[in-house]
């Protein structure tokens, strides 16, 4: 399975070159890395994102993520995927611009 995070292209480019990551900041106040399902990535996009260009929507396999990876409630009550290990770039299955399109992102066919 895939769960999503949206970087914006400093945080990604950092990821990349150190080959983890502990997230972005709000992840490293709360203590985990926050995720999305492909059900809820548009929602994440508007509220935590609205207006910015330049992201980067990674597509996260879980099966590698065992145990640090929990399920917990958010949003409106809803189970979302937190991570509480650094994200290993080993654990990205693609990364893809998140273009801003007419005030809204667009997101990769696959997420359709």
């Amino acid at each position: 399975m895939l769960i999503y995070k949206i970087f914006r292209a400093d945080e990604w480019a950092a990821f990349e070159a150190a080959g983890e990551t502990v997230g972005a900041p709000v992840d490293v106040t709360d203590g985990y890395i926050h995720f999305s399902t492909a059900e809820h990535a548009r929602a994440t996009a508007a509220k935590w994102f609205a207006g910015e260009d330049g992201l980067f929507l990674l597509g996260c396999r879980t099966n590698a993520m065992g145990d640090d990876l929990k399920w917990e409630p958010a949003r409106g009550g809803v189970l979302f995927p937190h991570l509480y290990r650094p994200l290993r770039i080993t654990d990205v299955a693609w990364c893809k611009p998140l273009p801003l399109v007419e005030g809204s992102h667009e997101f990769p066919e696959e997420m359709a």
